[in-house]
């Protein structure tokens, strides 16, 4: 593997320096109002590459945003490629960190760090900075290993540094095989857990706009519509990932968020109109596909997104590779990875991702929660410490959100009371607002409950409110898929060659001329016969 030459110390120097003048002032009244600090930015710990400039300032940049205090900042020195062996990643990473947690009165431990683990903690949130590396790659021995045996696929010891680092305070040489995770699905206090998040992206103005993301959607919540591509599967080795996404459509409809939710085998196509996105979870292909494939494309500022795939997060600098690098290039504020292959079994739940977000949890927090495996393979990448549904900020919804809040508020009551409650509530607010995101909510609700006649009367109300062609588009392609599926192939046509005709020049009608000749195909030419009279 080869390494990028750390810049000289002087220059490291440097540049830690100008940081410390950039943000010096900032952190005196952070110490003169101390008490005022936030308990998460209090727990939190920055750590930065030092012989990467844009490391350093984007280090600089979120501790300012976050009020992190000054001496949570942890300069390193390590290779600015994205691998890194085992040996460089024990002295320039994880070596350093420990060292500094126990000087710094972070830690206490049981004996020493070598043979104790962490029994106490200051610290529960890391930031990993961009320009340090993503992966620990593969070692033949290493001095305390043992070997896994069973299973025998398990028996790898190669790591997202994530992941690695999230186990550094138990102070254990096992490297090989992956670590039970104490707060998968039990989220109590670990001492030792260190929840390891990375702002990281192909770009640093990336990192600097997730930053900037995150923070504003705390102040007004995240609204908009979810989208999940499941794959139809019910049985077999892999329809446990099929399990989870239909968990989060099953989470996302009774909590009220407008839920998309395709279970055909195939990916959302291209083309199509995924507007208003705030949560996407999909799989399985290995590169971008679909929709996210459009450079127009955006996701809504602050949204999740994540497609399950072994190797979505190999690397994190080629916008249009894997999945990780190119969500956020699209204007997702956080998503996951892996950089290895995990195994469907020790891949983070998304489910349980979901659901926690939802609760009002961090990023961190959510993400930790639903992952079964540490020394492993996953990376999370975002700002630890983004609530996007922060409880108090979601129930006083600003006025830009009143749709999505009042559909929220009576897609609960249906969850809670029953459709008689809920539907009536829906239709009422749907009209008070001429909201087309009420009424198309209100028809994903009644398609998920196996009503197709009243969930296309919705959906051509919600198409009388909608004026965007995405938006018109999409409830167009909800109804022509249940005519479809209903054999009333001339209507679920005519509603196709309709929309064509309102939006001939919109990208998401790309979409619709597909479906025309699926509906309509072209007959074919006639071969003239080699025996016709001239």
């Amino acid at each position: 593997m080869t390494h990028a030459k750390p810049q000289s110390r002087k220059k490291s120097g440097r540049l830690f320096a100008s940081l410390r003048l950039c943000v010096s002032f900032f952190f005196l009244a952070v110490r003169c109002g101390a008490a005022n600090v936030d308990p998460d930015a209090a727990a939190t710990v920055v750590v930065f590459n030092e012989a990467d400039a844009s490391s350093v300032e984007l280090a600089g940049y979120y501790a300012e945003k976050r009020g992190i205090p000054f001496d949570h900042l942890i300069g390193l020195s390590c290779t600015l490629e994205e691998g890194v062996s085992r040996a460089d990643y024990e002295s320039t990473i994880a070596e350093p960190l420990r060292k500094a947690f126990l000087a710094r009165g972070w830690w206490k431990t049981e004996a020493d760090l070598v043979n104790g683990r962490v029994s106490e903690s200051k610290i529960r949130f890391v930031a990993l900075m961009r320009g340090l590396p993503l992966k620990i790659a593969p070692v033949s021995a290493w001095e305390g290993d043992k070997p896994v045996t069973s299973p025998s696929q398990f028996n790898r010891n190669e790591a997202a540094v994530d992941s690695e680092l999230a186990a550094l305070g138990m102070a254990t040489r096992q490297i090989s095989g992956p670590l039970n995770n104490p707060y998968f699905k039990n989220p109590l206090a670990v001492p030792w857990l260190l929840m390891v998040c990375r702002l990281d992206a192909a770009e640093p103005a990336t990192v600097r706009r997730m930053i900037d993301d995150s923070l504003a959607t705390e102040k007004i919540g995240l609204w908009g519509f979810a989208y999940v591509d499941s794959r139809g599967i019910t049985s077999g080795g892999y329809h446990e990932g099929d399990d989870w996404m239909r968990g989060v459509a099953s989470d996302a409809l009774s909590h009220g968020i407008p839920c998309v939710h395709d279970t055909a085998p195939t990916l959302f196509p291209e083309h199509y109109p995924m507007s208003r996105a705030a949560l996407y979870f999909g799989w399985y292909s290995g590169d971008v596909e679909g929709a996210f494939k459009d450079n127009a494309f955006r996701f809504v500022p602050g949204a999740i997104a994540v497609h399950l795939h072994s190797f979505s997060a190999a690397s994190l600098r080629a916008p249009l590779r894997g999945w990780c690098a190119p969500l956020l290039d699209r204007g997702a504020a956080a998503t996951l990875g892996n950089v290895y292959e995990p195994y469907l079994s020790l891949t983070t739940h998304f489910d349980e991702f979901e659901r926690r977000l939802r609760t009002g949890a961090t990023f961190a927090e959510a993400a930790y929660a639903a992952q079964p495996a540490l020394s492993w393979m996953a990376t999370f990448i975002g700002d630890p410490l983004y609530r996007p549904f922060k409880t108090d900020v979601m129930a006083r919804p600003p006025k830009a959100a009143a749709e999505y809040a009042a559909y929220r508020d009576g897609a609960a009551l249906w969850a809670a009371k029953g459709r008689a409650a809920g539907e009536p509530v829906l239709q009422a607010r749907g009209r008070a607002l001429k909201s087309g995101v009420i009424f198309e909510g209100l028809g994903l609700l009644q398609s998920a409950a196996k009503d197709p006649a009243a969930a296309l009367k919705s959906w051509r109300q919600a198409r009388q409110f909608y004026k965007d062609a995405p938006d018109c588009i999409r409830v167009a392609l909800h109804a022509i898929a249940f005519l479809r599926e209903a054999g009333r192939v001339s209507q679920a046509l005519s509603i196709t060659r309709e929309e064509i005709g309102n939006f001939p020049n919109a990208d998401a009608t790309a979409r619709l001329r597909a479906i025309e000749l699926e509906l309509a195909p072209p007959s074919p030419t006639p071969v003239p016969s080699a025996h016709a009279t001239r």
